[in-house]
């Protein structure tokens, strides 16, 4: 699943590409993603309607549009979304013919103050994504956006808030804590084996147990992995791909996700692999303590 540095990468990419643009007709071949609205109603709703802007909670995007309406997607599993102008000049719109964005479920057309058309469509391989339009003052009292804790590249998230939150849930395993949405929005399985290596803090250790320093180092741990994974544009892990079809860069350096059997970078002990919370952690049992 796509998390907060790849969905900040889509939603700054939206910025630029159709911010000011407007919708003008949509199209489905997956209906049963779209929530609360019959197909029909939903086009409806959504034609004539400018592009304001995208914004991100967590995992979450929101795109603001005019007459006081917010479409909000989530990606789940494999969702990506793919920006694809008239007559491109970019050698971006090669990446089009990778297989991963081949599964178009959606489709939205779009034009620009130019009166040129251009298209959203909606990658989506498994038939997980969902679709909500609503008014935009209504869009965060949605339970699923009410039930998210603060975003953890938000300024509200502070090494205070950090703290009480570790303090509250002491006898949580920090690689759970680290996942738990509801807590802090936007780590998911990739960056959670990341920053504890980065933190040197074994992922089973218990957030009672992580002294003061240890945990300043974690939260200094997390706002530089995420925010380097943000400028690499994400971890292309699996299906996730940017608004051009391109692949994120940062499974390049990745350190210890999904190296089981290999050698650590930094002291060549084995990598070791284990299940937290019905997922697979990685880390270095000499790096981490």
């Amino acid at each position: 699943m796509p998390e907060l540095p790849e969905v900040q990468t889509v939603v700054s990419d939206l910025n630029e590409k159709i911010k000011g643009d407007t919708i003008v007709d949509f199209w489905s071949g997956w209906p049963k993603a779209i929530k609360g609205k019959s197909l029909a109603l939903f086009t409806k709703e959504i034609a004539e309607r400018k592009i304001l802007g995208a914004r991100r909670i967590g995992k979450n995007i929101f795109i603001d549009l005019s007459g006081g309406k917010t479409l909000y997607l989530h990606l789940k599993m494999t969702g990506h979304l793919l920006v694809k102008v008239q007559n491109p000049k970019s050698k971006a719109e090669d990446y089009f013919a990778d297989r991963v964005n081949q599964y178009i479920r959606h489709s939205w057309t779009l034009k620009t103050k130019n009166h040129k058309l251009k298209t959203i469509e909606f990658s989506d391989m498994r038939k997980f994504a969902k679709i909500v339009l609503d008014d935009t003052d209504r869009i965060a009292q949605l339970p699923e956006i009410e039930a998210l804790g603060v975003d953890a590249m938000d300024p509200e998230f502070t090494w205070q808030k950090f703290d009480e939150i570790l303090d509250k849930k002491k006898n949580a395993p920090i690689g759970i804590l680290l996942m738990d949405q509801s807590l802090i929005a936007g780590i998911g399985n990739i960056y959670r084996s990341e920053i504890l290596f980065e933190a040197g803090i074994l992922p089973t250790r218990k957030a009672a147990d992580i002294a003061r320093e240890e945990r300043k180092k974690l939260f200094r741990s997390i706002g530089k992995i995420l925010r380097k994974a943000v400028k690499l544009r994400g971890t292309s892990d699996s299906d996730y791909r940017d608004t051009s079809g391109a692949p994120g860069g940062y499974q390049k350096v990745l350190q210890v996700y999904r190296k089981a059997g290999e050698k650590c970078q930094r002291c060549d002990t084995i990598i070791k692999r284990a299940v937290l919370g019905q997922r697979s952690v990685f880390y270095c049992p000499d790096c981490q303590k």
